[in-house]
């Protein structure tokens, strides 16, 4: 729910500042029409959550996310803009065992589509709005301890690993020419288990992105 709100608070900045942005807009070219292929990079802030309230409390962790995307016009005001992004999600536990402080650190790697509808409000501001599909590639099992460190690669073919995910993603982009920056919150529907049996994690993702990005 924290990140949640951080989001909606973090858009509501970014609408506020494009306000604040239209006196600029003259000197800013328009390309709300215009077909346009652009590449990005940034950070994920991710955690999970579990929506059948097992007692589980993770820390979120700082992830790379870079990819590309595609803005389609259906005029003026809508557009359609599909992505492809590689993206480090995961989470941190951090505790105390026989007087030892530890933190354990899961690291899932995704390829992720989100397909979105685009309201273009000004030739500064987007809203955009979809569907995201998701891919495991890998997942790594960080342990340290102080004076243990153990990083493993789990096998994601024979655990209990969920490779496809489904889940829906909102956000924002500001537009300065063929330089954007961009805002993302994403929650999956799919948990990442395969069973989803209640002794194993059926958690889901939820990422908080920051990206700045350049059109062409």
């Amino acid at each position: 729910m924290k990140k949640r709100t951080a989001i909606l608070f973090l858009l509501a900045n970014m609408a506020l500042f494009n306000a604040n942005a239209q006196e600029t807009t003259a000197t800013v070219a328009d390309n709300r029409e215009a077909i346009r292929f652009g590449v990005k990079a940034g950070i994920n802030l991710s955690n999970v959550y579990d929506d059948n309230d097992n007692d589980f409390v993770a820390d979120s962790k700082v992830g790379f996310a870079g990819g590309a995307f595609l803005t389609i016009p259906i005029g003026q005001v809508l557009g359609f803009q599909p992505e492809v992004m590689y993206s480090e999600k995961g989470f941190k536990v951090t505790g105390s065992f026989l007087g030892s402080d530890y933190e354990y650190k899961r690291t899932n790697t995704y390829i992720d589509i989100p397909l979105q509808l685009q309201f273009k409000a000004s030739p500064v501001f987007s809203i955009l709005a979809g569907p995201q599909f998701s891919y495991l590639i890998q997942t790594k099992n960080n342990f340290n301890d102080g004076q243990f460190t153990n990083e493993q690669e789990a096998d994601i073919n024979g655990e209990n690993y969920k490779k496809n995910i489904f889940g829906f993603t909102v956000g924002a982009d500001l537009n300065f020419d063929n330089f954007v920056i961009s805002a993302r919150g994403a929650w999956d529907i799919s948990k990442t288990d395969s069973d989803g049996g209640s002794s194993n994690i059926n958690y889901k993702n939820q990422v908080l992105q920051l990206a700045v990005g350049y059109a062409f």
